[in-house]
């Protein structure tokens, strides 16, 4: 998947106001729709076309675009995927909120790219009943990043996020507005909080939609999450894991336990603290990776030691390769 251009696409600079967005966008569609095009990459261009026209007529989803536009070129490669594509940078829209899948007008029944899916998700069917839908106000999306003790105490925080609002006169404008959040114990990442009526305001008297809040695990320096479960890398000294030991542990909680160590553990080895990872129902578990930490051979007794080891306790790791 490439990064996509959508100044390009619409010849622009970015620095173009909404009126130059809109006149480059009639332009090129008439010279490129289906219907009227004889270009062999009509259809192809009159997608990209109203993509650009989708993200860049939109004040919300600009500005998101251009942050992450910004993010991209300051890393270089940020956001790049192993094999050289681009994929988003993990957290790049945080701090904003803007309605996910494509706004009305021309693009709405548009054929997105995987880059747009990917960015801004895809659109909502539209149809008879997505007009009782648009009477309500439209539903948002931001994201929200906590820690992994607020996530195994529940916390309420107050975030503050970046929202186009209306002024006296009519104007779209961005504005700040601080939120309160009841983050609950045991929330997983990936996981949304709905904080009701948040959203956009409805229309003819409509309720206002509902801001939508995917809740992200900041890295801790010693666990990550899967789901509910908690994982730890267990260093262990040689001597342990080859004869056995038993050794203390801290807990995400808090507090210390006291872990066995089985004889001849190897690297890799998996031990389960039972429900010691997120509350919930079930509440998850704590898992130890065991990782043997070798003392390095950086003095003479050291290096005796090893030595005498060696001649001790012969060791052939590398039988299983036939040489």
């Amino acid at each position: 998947m490439e990064f996509k251009d959508y100044y390009q696409a619409l010849g622009i600079e970015r620095t173009a106001s909404e009126d130059e967005v809109r006149k480059a966008y009639r332009k090129l569609a008439r010279k490129y729709h289906p219907d009227v095009s004889k270009e062999a990459d009509a259809q192809a261009r009159m997608r990209d076309i109203n993509e650009a026209k989708d993200v860049l007529g939109d004040k919300e989803k600009r500005a998101a675009y251009d942050a992450l536009a910004d993010r991209v070129a300051r890393g270089g490669h940020a956001g790049a995927a192993g094999d050289g594509s681009f994929r988003p940078p993990p957290g790049w829209d945080e701090g904003f909120e803007f309605h996910r899948g494509p706004g009305q007008g021309p693009a709405d029944h548009a054929d997105f790219s995987e880059f747009f899916s990917s960015v801004f998700g895809r659109g909502e069917q539209r149809g008879a009943a997505s007009r009782a839908y648009r009477a309500r106000g439209e539903d948002h999306h931001a994201a929200i990043e906590i820690s992994i003790e607020d996530a195994l105490k529940g916390v309420e925080r107050e975030i503050t996020l970046r929202a186009l609002e209306h002024d006296a006169q009519g104007q779209p404008t961005f504005v700040n507005r601080t939120l309160s959040v009841k983050i609950p114990a045991g929330v997983h990442p990936g996981q949304f909080i709905r904080l009701a009526g948040h959203g956009m305001p409805g229309q003819g008297g409509g309720a206002s939609g509902d801001l939508y809040l995917e809740v992200r695990m900041a890295p801790h320096p010693l666990y990550r999450v899967e789901g509910s479960d908690l994982y730890m890398t267990l260093p262990v000294t040689p001597t342990e894991a080859a004869l056995g030991a038993q050794v203390q542990v801290p807990t995400p909680a808090g507090g210390v336990v006291e872990v066995t160590v089985p004889p001849n553990a190897r690297s890799g080895l998996k031990l389960r603290l039972k429900e010691r990872g997120l509350p919930g129902k079930p509440p998850g578990h704590l898992y130890l990776l065991l990782d043997i930490a070798l003392p390095p051979a950086d003095t003479d007794a050291a290096r005796k030691a090893y030595e005498q080891l060696a001649q001790a306790a012969p060791f052939h790791p590398r039988r299983h390769l036939g040489v």
